[in-house]
């Protein structure tokens, strides 16, 4: 057989006296091919005592779980900040400490807009901004279930005043239309 084309050459043809006897001629291809281990005998390498063992002295036990140590990633979206400011915490801290750590990111970034106030006693924790309720100060953040908060300036409460009222004073002040200044910026 040529190993070119694959033919039977007229050397390798068998004989047209007697029975007709095909030729079974390998390529060295073929052969290479033959010389690795049968399927059938791939357990022997992943058996305990096979051919590749590990010694049990060199199998290391898992690592004890450290649990004073993990720390968790949270994203706090600042009220009129475009992108949020990612903290990482203990997750034993506190939702007071969350903000504190919130508003030190955020000025030490220089995001824009610039906060009013940098005290975070100033500032409350959302889960979102559609969330009317905020978070407790003194609730640990592993027993928030989530981790993506929204910060937002604390809400002066007028109790004998109502939205419209509030309105209405607005309008009639001297410099109404800067208070557009800020939403136009």
């Amino acid at each position: 057989m040529n190993h070119r084309s694959g033919h039977l050459t007229a050397s390798r043809r068998p004989a047209a006296r007697g029975p007709q006897v095909a030729a079974v001629v390998r390529t060295p291809l073929d052969r290479s091919l033959q010389t690795f281990p049968p399927e059938s005998h791939t357990d022997l390498v992943r058996r305990r005592g096979g051919l590749i063992s590990i010694p049990r002295r060199l199998v290391l036990p898992p690592p004890p779980a450290a649990a004073g140590l993990a720390k968790l990633l949270l994203n706090v979206t600042v009220e009129r900040s475009l992108g949020p400011v990612q903290v990482v915490m203990a997750q034993e801290k506190s939702v007071r400490d969350l903000i504190r750590a919130s508003v030190e990111a955020y000025g030490k970034e220089k995001r824009r807009p610039l906060l009013r106030v940098s005290d975070p006693r100033c500032f409350e924790l959302h889960y979102s901004p559609f969330s009317l309720e905020c978070l407790r100060p003194e609730e640990k953040l592993i027993s928030l279930g989530s981790r993506n908060f929204f910060l937002c300036t604390k809400r002066s409460t007028s109790s004998n005043s109502s939205c419209s009222e509030e309105a209405s004073g607005n309008a009639n002040a001297p410099f109404a239309l800067t208070y557009l200044m800020d939403f136009l910026l």
